[in-house]
């Protein structure tokens, strides 16, 4: 059986290498994204590792990077291929009914959540938004629509309360390069390969995320905000402004951030949200640098932060160069 697959990234890597291992010369062919400038535009958190491309050209598999896989050149460009089945993981593009007509035994796609949950370029991210306690990979047959196919395989696996995006996806990617391997066997020993279907009412969405989404809204709830910190990593990264009296703003990325305590005995008021405190009592017991959120309900500890132009720094180290002051807070970069 004929393999060639497509992906890119950090996640797509590890799948392709555990096939190249398990089918050798059957993989016939890898489709990745076309090489990017660092620093051009991202539209996804999608990471750079040793890079698809110089992985499949060191095992001698033949390489192509169309801009679309969906133009008459990209199709071309699969077809020599001549693939019985395709394998994707995180290719990054929707993939049209001409492609998904090219492998005559079908498409499968690795996907990084207990599908239906978390329908989307962003899965990952949002299973750590949402609070969720565990996630995993499912194997679907791809159909035209968004990730919506038959459950082939699906495993789960835990949530670590320190996981980012980024540590949380190295583990899919190992565990999705397994299961990628285990579903190409049951297409290779030539019968047909079963699926559940998903229920449409259990569906959610994890759309693709922008850079702007990373700003973060201190009238959230304290553990929604530190979830949001830890989702928005490896990228965008989550951020706020920082506002000293007189000054301008300045935008500073938060990398890690702790839920302290509820404060009893006020009324929420949204004007709180953000107000910094240092470690002096009556706060020392919160954390060395302390935000109001939540309307001022709840108190966070910020222990990793990156003001613009600097390097990434403890809280210590942040305020012996920005100490605190009344009316110092974090928030957008216009509050109202």
């Amino acid at each position: 059986m004929r393999i060639a697959m497509m992906g890119t990234g950090t996640f797509a890597e590890p799948t392709f290498e555990t096939l190249s291992g398990a089918f050798g010369a059957d993989v016939v062919g890898l489709v990745t994204q076309p090489d990017r400038d660092a620093g051009s535009k991202r539209g996804s958190t999608r990471q750079t590792g040793k890079g698809m491309a110089n992985i499949a050209r060191e095992a001698g598999v033949a390489v192509a990077q169309p801009e679309s896989i969906n133009t008459p050149e990209g199709l071309e460009l699969l077809r020599e291929m001549k693939p019985d089945l395709l394998v994707v993981a995180a290719y990054g593009q929707i993939l049209s009914k001409d492609v998904l007509t090219v492998p005559t035994r079908g498409t499968i796609n690795v996907h990084a959540s207990l599908l239906p949950k978390y329908r989307g370029a962003a899965p990952v991210a949002y299973a750590i938004l949402g609070g969720e306690q565990q996630t995993g990979v499912t194997i679907i047959k791809v159909t035209p629509g968004l990730d919506s196919g038959d459950m082939i395989l699906q495993e789960s696996l835990d949530i670590l309360p320190t996981d980012t995006t980024g540590s949380l996806e190295a583990r899919l990617s190992t565990l999705g390069a397994r299961m990628a391997v285990e579903a190409a066997r049951k297409y290779a020993a030539g019968g047909a390969v079963d699926g559940v279907k998903q229920d449409p009412a259990l569906v959610t969405k994890a759309p693709k995320i922008k850079k702007e989404f990373g700003l973060i809204d201190w009238t959230k709830p304290a553990e929604y905000i530190e979830r949001f910190v830890r989702a928005m990593q490896p990228w965008p990264t989550a951020y706020t402004f920082l506002h000293r009296p007189g000054k301008e703003p300045m935008r500073v990325i938060i990398s890690k951030a702790q839920y302290r305590l509820s404060v009893t005995g006020i009324e929420p008021d949204a004007t709180n949200a953000g107000l910094l405190w240092d470690g002096s009592p009556p706060f020392d017991r919160f954390g060395r640098l302390t935000v109001s959120v939540s309307g001022g309900t709840e108190m966070m500890s910020i222990e990793e932060l990156q003001p613009a132009g600097k390097k990434k720094m403890t809280a210590e180290e942040f305020l012996r160069g920005y100490p605190i002051v009344e009316g110092m807070r974090f928030g957008p970069e216009v509050i109202a």
